[in-house]
């Protein structure tokens, strides 16, 4: 019954995808604008971006879709943005990564918005 109520309150649903999404991009943003690794496997990099920023659009798919208006171009900009400064801070930004960013973002909402579906689903159904 308290997994049913959990999608009712739109408001605390909407907080909670917000302050998650912001405290995971603050999470990427350190981690692509920090020192790269010394050993890296080649290729990791873009699944990297590709998972950083399909976990990044996952919550506000899921919990506040109506952001999606503002979130996803919100996203895919700031995927931009650090790929901008990254030559600013011994790293290099490339077209390659920013593609995996939009990518990544495209693929987080779409499986957000699928699991809203499905979970809503089951909702209705007890």
């Amino acid at each position: 019954m308290a997994f049913k109520n959990w999608f009712v309150n739109t408001h605390r649903n909407h907080v909670a995808a917000l302050i998650v999404t912001a405290c995971l991009a603050l999470l990427i943003g350190y981690l692509t604008l920090s020192p790269a690794p010394f050993l890296s496997i080649p290729g990791s990099d873009k699944i990297n971006h590709l998972i950083g920023f399909t976990a990044l659009m996952i919550p506000g798919a899921l919990l506040y879709r109506h952001a999606l208006y503002w979130l996803l171009p919100s996203v895919i900009a700031f995927g931009g943005a650090i790929e901008l400064i990254q030559p600013y801070v011994n790293r290099r930004g490339e077209w390659a990564d920013f593609w995996a960013d939009a990518t990544g973002a495209l693929l987080g909402a779409g499986i957000g918005l699928l699991l809203r579906h499905i979970f809503r689903e089951r909702i209705s159904v007890q």
